[in-house]
């Protein structure tokens, strides 16, 4: 019986881990099969993460102990250097084209078909857009003796152009929230709030600066922000 997350989800450690290990299969084939240390880094990425975790070692471990039991994973020994393999296709019962945009899907969170042909291309070069969105079709169909539907089309977005789709490996998805949760363009968020502070305190420091040493230049300050350009 294949992998069935709607009895049993993964968690979002044992997600990250997975389709780190899916990911460095195809894009790091020389440092593959993957020490934990080497994983480790994989998962804890700040580029193409959503969201950014930072997993410890011993997280990690367990994710891959877990992912074990459910023939999902495996370790192989090399080196003096316990090594571990991703069984995600057979694992799960998925060809190559669905197992690639499940694992984007779990590395970077929900996206629209546009954006996982884009995100795939060092995983597996789509033909087009439309070759995507059959995969996609295909994981939402997949009847329950396969172990049931995989992704999700999430609802479109106000303001977004396109639907995304989102996995459910981790078990359902609240479609509620996700349309509503990025439709607020002008609400800032609290990083953003954070950063425009800090931003906003930077440039008081840097116009006290600029006060300060047209004081000791006998300059206005006001009267040289209001020249135009190449004017004196």
């Amino acid at each position: 019986m294949p992998f069935d997350p709607a009895n049993r989800p993964l968690t979002a450690n044992e997600a990250r881990v997975l389709a780190t290990l899916m990911e460095k299969a195809r894009t790091v084939p020389d440092s593959y099969p993957m020490s934990l240390n080497g994983l480790l880094t994989g998962c804890n990425q700040k580029t193409s993460r959503e969201p950014v975790m930072t997993l410890s070692d011993a997280e990690a471990q367990e994710a891959l102990d877990s992912l074990r039991q459910l023939t999902l994973a495996f370790e192989t020994s090399g080196n003096r250097t316990t090594r571990w393999e991703h069984n995600f296709q057979r694992g799960v019962g998925v060809p190559e084209q669905s197992a690639v945009l499940l694992g984007l899907l779990m590395l970077r969170g929900p996206q629209t078909a546009g954006e996982l042909r884009i995100n795939a291309e060092r995983w597996y070069r789509f033909a087009d857009i439309s070759s995507v969105e059959a995969f996609l079709d295909e994981l939402q169909e997949r009847s329950a003796e396969k172990g049931g539907p995989l992704v999700v089309l999430l609802p479109r977005a106000p303001g977004a152009r396109e639907q995304r789709w989102a996995h459910l490996l981790c078990g359902a998805v609240d479609t509620s929230s996700s349309a509503s949760a990025p439709a607020a363009s002008g609400a800032a968020t609290p990083a953003l709030q954070a950063r425009v502070q800090a931003l906003e305190t930077e440039v008081a420091g840097l116009r006290a600066t600029v006060q300060r040493l047209c004081a000791e230049l006998g300059i206005a300050p006001e009267a040289q922000a209001m020249s135009p350009p190449g004017q004196e």
